[in-house]
């Protein structure tokens, strides 16, 4: 295989994510979904829901599994396991079955994202371990701009060349991801062992004692910091994911008591713009919070993500006016790209850089239980609570936030930011025997 310079890896690392990320895009597809087909925004939800929850599932087993079988294998199965859930779709969509829709855009999609989404991310920190915050920040950027391209670009093209053809759309989709997915996946590998950063880097922080021991994976993991991080990455998950999966359904119904008139075409291109200009909010927290986080912590970070949010989702329980509704929107979509871009560098600064993989890949799983959680409810108040879904899904969204503040203090900044706790205490936090 031909040496690729790191930079290069890194953006192949972030055009695998551009792909991955169009899954953020999903609100695209509400309306016609439930126009066309008949189904409900539950049964729609709960479509969006398991390809979040396979996403966050295999993440973690590939978390646990890219040391073995390296960046490569499992970058190449997620790049065929999500084309192929695409397709899959379709044949779901052609036949109108549910099921084979959960299973093939849901399970197999879903975790194709999952092997997908960890790898160029744990791979781009081994490459720049000097500037970790800046390359995991760019590559999740990744993430949250391939929502942008696909709902402004891509999927607009695809509706019109195929006269809303859903079946014809999801299998295109497909093919068009195979193309580009496939390919960049076989440069993505991990820097050899004689790589270091260049010359008058910053120094990578020292590996905590005891990160060789077998146990010490499985002891992070039960560790109070670990369960800890969990709730407050779940919690602020929720809260963004409950707007993402149902923004454009969310913002034609503010648009539709602002003007009842308005043609539902129109609506419809209103929702697609908000998908589209959040997707790229989504894209800058990641890069910007990022950066953020390694100047004044992570902790620090994580806890003005969770109280500004909770003041925007007050104003959003009331805010009728479409535009000021967007804007807030957009806001939340910043901050919940801020918590992915974060998480990264959070694990590495506790657990260290050498089992980041493993740890980062079960922390995933609060994404699996988040996308569950988060657009059920909101499919739910759709359904059964139309005239008050906004109300109620802003007012749920924040509660959980002030749960993930609250849990935030139970975490020391400056501890987990600056200590370097002695060989002893370190093995003994881990449950490790220290050596004889």
């Amino acid at each position: 295989m031909i040496a690729v310079p790191r930079g290069v890896i890194v953006l192949l690392c972030t055009g695998l994510q551009l792909c991955f990320g169009t899954v953020y895009a999903w609100s695209f597809f509400q309306t016609m979904l439930v126009r066309q087909l008949g189904w409900t925004n539950t049964d729609t939800a709960m479509a969006f829901g398991i390809t979040i929850f396979s996403l966050g599932i295999a993440a973690a087993w590939a978390g646990m599994a890219l040391p073995k079988l390296g960046p490569r294998k499992l970058a190449l199965a997620g790049s065929t396991l999500f084309p192929l859930g695409y397709l899959i779709a379709a044949l779901a969509l052609e036949y109108n079955n549910l099921l084979l829709f959960y299973f093939g855009y849901g399970v197999i999609g879903g975790a194709g994202i999952g092997f997908g989404y960890v790898t160029p991310v744990a791979t781009a920190a081994k490459w720049f371990p000097d500037r970790k915050g800046l390359a995991t920040g760019l590559v999740v950027m990744g993430f949250g701009v391939g929502a942008f391209l696909f709902s402004q670009l891509l999927a607009p093209f695809l509706v019109v060349q195929t006269n809303e053809d859903l079946p014809q759309i999801f299998m295109w989709l497909g093919i068009i991801f195979a193309a580009i997915l496939i390919p960049f996946s076989l440069f993505i590998v991990d820097p050899p062992e004689s790589f270091a950063p260049p010359a008058g880097s910053a120094p990578a922080p020292p590996e905590p004692i005891g990160a060789d021991h077998p146990r010490f994976v499985r002891r992070c993991l039960l560790s109070r910091e670990f369960i800890i991080i969990w709730l407050i990455f779940f919690f602020n998950i929720s809260a963004g994911i409950s707007v993402i999966s149902f923004q454009s359904p969310l913002l034609q119904d503010v648009w539709g008591i602002a003007d009842p008139n308005l043609d539902p075409l129109i609506l419809a291109e209103y929702g697609a713009m908000l998908i589209a200009v959040s997707s790229l909010f989504n894209g800058l927290g990641r890069l910007v919070w990022g950066l953020l986080s390694d100047h004044i912590g992570r902790v620090t970070v994580f806890r003005i993500l969770l109280a500004s949010q909770m003041i925007v989702f007050a104003i959003l329980m009331t805010e009728r006016d479409p535009w000021v509704f967007s804007a807030l929107v957009c806001y939340i979509l910043l901050c919940f790209g801020g918590g992915f871009a974060t998480m990264p560098s959070f694990i590495i600064d506790v657990f260290g850089s050498k089992n980041m993989s493993a740890i980062y890949g079960a922390m995933l799983t609060a994404w699996a239980a988040a996308g569950i959680v988060g657009p059920l409810y909101v499919g739910y108040y759709k359904d059964f609570h139309p005239d008050r879904a906004v109300i109620y899904c802003f007012l749920i969204g924040m509660l959980i936030l002030g749960l993930g503040l609250i849990f935030s203090f139970l975490l020391d900044a400056e501890r987990i930011r600056l200590a370097k706790p002695s060989m002893e205490g370190t093995l003994r936090h881990y449950g490790i025997p220290a050596p004889r």
